[in-house]
């Protein structure tokens, strides 16, 4: 007796897998389209030559003497800086804040602190995610670095 084609099982699971294959990646290339992981740095190897300078930041951190206290005021949207360092420096008019998301750079946010009185600066503070950021504190020659989970209220350098 002969059958149609279409009524055989056999036919219809020979044509399910690679059916199911090209679904898959078909759906896994819309994925790697449409999400950026952000993870990936277009200039790794020039990064990589100025480890060098890194170190030496935060080293000068170091022989400055530099203590950092952050405080996060979320109802008046406003970021404090309390700075201290040896009396042999002289502290900055203005000091870059910025946050790094840990896995998602669409998320990084950068504020310039400005000086209002000594060792204080003060600036906007910006809408940030819940999630871990790492904190860097940077001006001249020196960076001071530090991880944190928002919300935050103080942060200690």
């Amino acid at each position: 007796m002969n059958r149609a084609w279409y009524l055989e099982p056999y036919v219809w699971l020979v044509i399910l897998f690679p059916t199911t294959a090209i679904i898959a990646g078909m759906f896994t290339l819309y994925l790697a389209i449409e999400s950026d992981d952000g993870l990936v740095v277009d200039d790794y190897y020039k990064q990589g030559l100025e480890i060098n300078r890194t170190l030496e930041r935060d080293t000068a951190a170091v022989n400055y003497g530099l203590d950092a206290n952050l405080q996060f005021n979320a109802d008046a949207k406003l970021i404090r800086l309390y700075l201290k360092a040896n009396s042999d420096y002289q502290l900055p008019n203005t000091i870059n804040l910025s946050f790094s998301h840990h896995t998602r750079s669409g998320f990084d946010q950068k504020v310039l602190l400005e000086k209002i009185d000594t060792g204080i600066y003060e600036s906007v503070l910006p809408k940030l995610i819940a999630g871990t950021f790492t904190v860097q504190l940077a001006a001249d020659n020196w960076r001071l670095l530090k991880s944190a989970d928002v919300p935050m209220t103080t942060l200690d350098f």
